[in-house]
Order: C-alpha cells, then structure tokens, then sequence
C-alpha cells in the first residue's frame, strides 16, 4: 500500500511540474484594440487607415493553404485586395462570433521581438455584387502585433467554397436538360389521375418503398414516409370529394448533370367540394417529385395554401 501511495505522490509531482506557464493572456490591451481599429478601417474600405496600420514588412497568410512554400501577400498587395471586399460587396460585415471576444496573447518564450499574438473569432457576411453570392461564414483570425502597435502578420481562416461559387457565377453553364415530355412525367400524370378517381393504393405503387413526403403547411422539418403520407390522403379524400383535377400548363421534367438530379416539376387545380357543409372551392398546387434511376418517386413536396381549405 506504501508502494502505491508513493507512486501516486510521486505522478501528481510529476504532473505539476509539467505544467509550464508561457505568458499571458489578456482581455483587454492595446494589439487588440489595434485588430478593432483594422477591422472597422478594413470593413469601410478605409485603405489609408489599413496602411497606417500595417508594418512594411507586413504579410498575410491563408491559414488553410497546403502550400508549404507559401511566402504570403505583401502589403501593398494585400491593401489592394482589402478594398475589394469593401467595393464588391453589400452588407458587407465582421463581427464577434457569437459568445466569442478576442484574446491577446504575450509570449514568454522565444519572443525576443516582444510581440502580441491576437486570437478572433468572427463571422464574416456580405452579398456579392454581381453575382448576388451570399459570403456567410465563420472566420478566425491571428494577428501578430509588434511593440510598436503596428500589424506585421495576419493569419485568415475561413470557408474557401464560397469563391467556388462566386467565380463560377460569373459565367453562364448549363445544369442538365429540361424536357417536357418524358416517361417520369407520365407517372406524375398517372400517380395525380389515380388519386383523382380514389385510387390511393395505386397512386402510391408509383412512390418508391423509403419515399419521403413533405407539406409546406407542415411544421417545417416534418417528413412522411409512405404509410403515414397514405393515411394523411385518405383522410383529404374522406373530407373532400373531388370533382375534377386539371393540369395547369405542361410539367417539367429536369435531369441535372449536378447531384445527378431527377425533379419533375407539376402544377394542378383541384376542384372540390368540402363534405362537412358541401362548399365548392378550388385549390392550386404545385408539386415537385424526385425521381430515381428506376422510374420511381422518391421524394414528393406539396406547396398549397391550407387556409383555402379552411375558408368559411
């Protein structure tokens, strides 16, 4: 027992003398209020205010670069850059992340510069322009800051897709074929025709066995699988008799090359004749249905308005 009380004595000294302070961290102190002052001039497009700011051996880095090599952008060319955030962009912001505030750090160790390492964490919004691409993004930022409160590195994290989808938008591409008549097309027309006339069991044959069912007057979120879609239309059918569904217009069937996508895009008038009081109303409906390789529904969203069929 003596054995094993020592060894813990001697694991907990162990622990405690590994336990090394390297500095400080503050709260409040001047490189931070140096990274605020950055921000505001970077935001408004204040270039002359980002220069006064910046060392002249300054550079910036992409902290998600893989480039080992990478030397970074100098000043002159990162200003450049700065402001086109401020020139492309509306409702351009930076801001605290929610719950989160900067923290400046001053190292003890191999800091013989006496610099401050500024740690935030921010979110990064605006709308391109242009494109109208919406940059929404959590960002974290590292800024080293010398004795003399000036800016000598900043180090940037964020999402990069985003300028995946804002140089893509800058050019017109094509995203599969439109057709207006096509065999999944004749299932919507089948599956609607066959619920007009009662028939549920076979209106749902045409839906795949893991279909997925969304109503926009659901809560939003809310999906049905088959069984509890097929209770849901039969109870429409109890309430309403349906004295004719027309199709409006043509559908469309869209075959993606993205995602490779298969949507068949349907619009109808239902005409209607509530049984509880025998009112007669009609219901526009657009639907869109997912289709897979097969020929089978897989996925099918209703959009319609439910106070229609609550009118008085």
């Amino acid at each position: 027992m003596k054995k094993i009380i020592l060894m813990l004595v001697l694991m907990g000294s162990t622990i405690a003398f590994a336990q090394k302070k390297n500095g400080t961290v503050y709260i409040e102190h001047p490189a931070i209020d140096v990274v605020e002052t950055y921000t505001k001039a970077f935001v408004s497009g204040d270039t002359t205010k980002i220069a006064s700011l910046l060392t002249n051996d300054f550079k910036a880095y992409n902290g998600l670069s893989t480039n080992p090599n990478a030397k970074g952008t100098e000043k002159a060319a990162f200003i450049k850059g700065a402001y086109r955030w401020f020139n492309e962009l509306d409702y351009f912001s930076i801001a605290d992340f929610p719950g989160a505030y900067p923290d400046a750090i001053q190292y003890k160790k191999d800091n013989k510069d006496d610099v401050v390492w500024v740690q935030t964490w921010d979110m990064l919004k605006g709308v391109h322009k242009t494109t109208g691409v919406k940059f929404s993004s959590p960002m974290h930022r590292l800024f080293v800051v010398n004795k003399d409160n000036k800016i000598q590195t900043i180090i940037n994290y964020f999402n990069q897709s985003i300028f995946t989808e804002f140089r893509q938008s800058f050019s017109d591409r094509t995203n599969g074929t439109i057709y207006n008549h096509h065999d999944n097309i004749n299932t919507i027309r089948k599956a609607f025709y066959a619920f007009e006339n009662l028939d549920v069991d076979k209106c749902m044959s045409y839906f795949s066995d893991d279909a997925t069912f969304y109503d926009i007057n659901d809560e939003f979120g809310v999906v049905k699988n088959k069984a509890e879609a097929k209770a849901s239309w039969q109870q429409f059918l109890n309430d309403f008799e349906i004295k004719n569904m027309e199709m409006v217009g043509y559908p469309d069937y869209l075959e993606y090359e993205l995602d490779n996508g298969r949507e068949v895009l349907s619009w109808w008038n239902y005409h209607l004749v509530r049984k509880s009081d025998k009112k007669e109303m009609q219901l526009p409906l657009h639907a869109s249905s997912s289709f897979d390789a097969d020929g089978k529904i897989t996925s099918h969203i209703l959009y319609y308005s439910q106070s229609l069929l609550n009118a008085k």
